[in-house]
């Protein structure tokens, strides 16, 4: 007779797939050793949107990238439930008959505070008695410290090192580099831009220290990560309206990355968004961030070190 192969579900928002939600998927990666799959089951739009639209946050990740995350975090297949008025009427019994029912779990592993079902009135234990006879339930403490809205409280704040304490790893911002103003061509500091879209979670607006990484073919440019002075905000300087995150690449004017997806990663904060009264000023303080970007990084004062 053959053995039926032990599948482990997760579930969860898993916004930024954090230090707790990996605690998560470690424990279940752990009954998944001998020969076992892990699945993870994930919402998309965020709940908040359709039952609090008011109080719905910025998200700390596309779906897409959540997925990849997850993935990389020891999950073998993902299951993206829509989260629809119907999701969030459904009964604790029709949420396990329609979402778990069919991947045929032998274990259900969740967070101590996860809820489910009408009102949130479903939990852990709930969830326990429903599956009696087909799969168990592990209700995991929380990681400390660690949760989605607390990287979401770091991000408004600017505090990107406390965003990648929380996330297990530096703030990424993913997007495809448009056209800009192209002042900072001009200026001798061209930037690669992104656009920030609504309901997407980045840091404060400043100046911050970091890397870029371009998903492209070009040599010594496609899936490096690049030295970065990175500006947030929207350039008020110049009265910019559209918000976006700026990258000036360390020593490099020869990049042409439009239509190209990069990769921005946040190490440091160096400091807040000023409105300068002239070009010269201007010049003078992205020079000084560049010297602040290579310290924070940890590069020569020469020409920096590809990571």
């Amino acid at each position: 007779m053959t053995s039926v192969r032990p599948t482990i579900v997760v579930i969860g928002n898993f916004d930024g797939v954090h230090r707790g939600h990996r605690a998560v998927i470690e424990a279940a990666r752990a009954d998944a050793a001998d020969g076992g799959r892990v699945v993870a089951v994930t919402f998309h739009p965020h709940p908040l949107t359709v039952i609090r639209p008011d109080l719905a946050p910025n998200l700390l990740c596309s779906i897409e990238e959540r997925c990849a995350l997850l993935r990389e975090a020891g999950v073998d297949e993902v299951v993206v439930v829509e989260f629809t008025r119907e999701v969030m009427n459904s009964s604790p019994e029709e949420f396990v008959a329609s979402v778990l029912v069919p991947l045929h779990p032998t274990k259900v592993v969740v967070g101590k505070n996860f809820t489910f079902g009408r009102k949130a009135v479903g939990t852990p234990a709930t969830l326990a008695e429903i599956g009696a006879g087909s799969f168990t339930v592990e209700a995991l403490d929380l990681v400390d410290d660690a949760s989605s809205t607390e990287a979401r409280h770091a991000l408004v704040d600017g505090d990107v090192q406390r965003a990648a304490d929380i996330l297990g790893r530096p703030y990424r911002f993913s997007g495809e580099v448009v056209k800009g103003d192209q002042r900072g061509r001009e200026l001798g500091f061209p930037t690669a831009n992104v656009l920030v879209p609504p309901a997407r979670a980045v840091p404060a607006d400043g100046v911050y220290a970091g890397w870029l990484t371009a998903h492209c073919t070009a040599p010594g440019v496609g899936d490096i990560a690049l030295p970065a002075a990175i500006s947030v905000g929207t350039n008020p300087t110049f009265d910019g309206v559209q918000r976006r995150v700026e990258s000036y690449v360390l020593d490099r004017t020869d990049l042409e990355l439009y239509g190209v997806t990069v990769d921005v990663d946040f190490v440091a904060r160096l400091r807040g968004q000023v409105k300068y009264t002239g070009i010269d000023p201007l010049i003078a303080q992205i020079t000084a961030d560049v010297v602040d970007t290579r310290t924070a990084l940890g590069l020569p004062d020469s020409r920096p070190l590809l990571r």
